[in-house]
């Protein structure tokens, strides 16, 4: 695959990456309660499924990547990463426990960076080896 290949899907990999990880988020406490409730065990049983965390932020730093050096507005590329480094944040924090925030958090970026890699896609796409940003 090529590097216009990529880029020219880059919106729909990272909007893929991130509409999963809101799935992911979303079934996690039902997840949870279902195999402590089911199996009898704590949540050390499901650590793996913490870790799919870390693949989807690392999947969508790589779209984000790719689409905003191909967009062709500067506030699409400003969005893009400021919602990418909110989810960072949030997953980092969770892992962690740095600060106390809502669970709810983390829905925010990740339904901004489906919004943005579909406006991206239809209306900031340049055209092969032709990126001039615009504001």
């Amino acid at each position: 695959m090529n590097t216009f290949q990529f880029t020219s899907k880059s919106d729909i990999i990272g909007a893929m990456a991130s509409s999963l990880c809101l799935i992911h988020c979303l079934a996690t406490p039902l997840l949870f309660v279902t195999q402590a409730g089911i199996l009898g065990i704590g949540d050390s049983y499901l650590e793996w499924w913490g870790i799919i965390d870390v693949i989807f932020l690392i999947v969508s730093f790589v779209a984000i990547w790719w689409s905003s050096k191909n967009t062709s507005k500067r506030w699409v590329r400003f969005a893009l990463w400021v919602s990418w480094l909110l989810l960072a944040l949030v997953i980092i924090n969770e892992k962690l426990s740095l600060f106390p925030l809502f669970e709810e958090a983390i829905y925010v970026p990740s339904i901004s960076l489906v919004f943005l890699h579909l406006y991206n896609r239809k209306y900031c796409r340049c055209k092969e080896g032709e990126c001039y940003v615009h504001s």
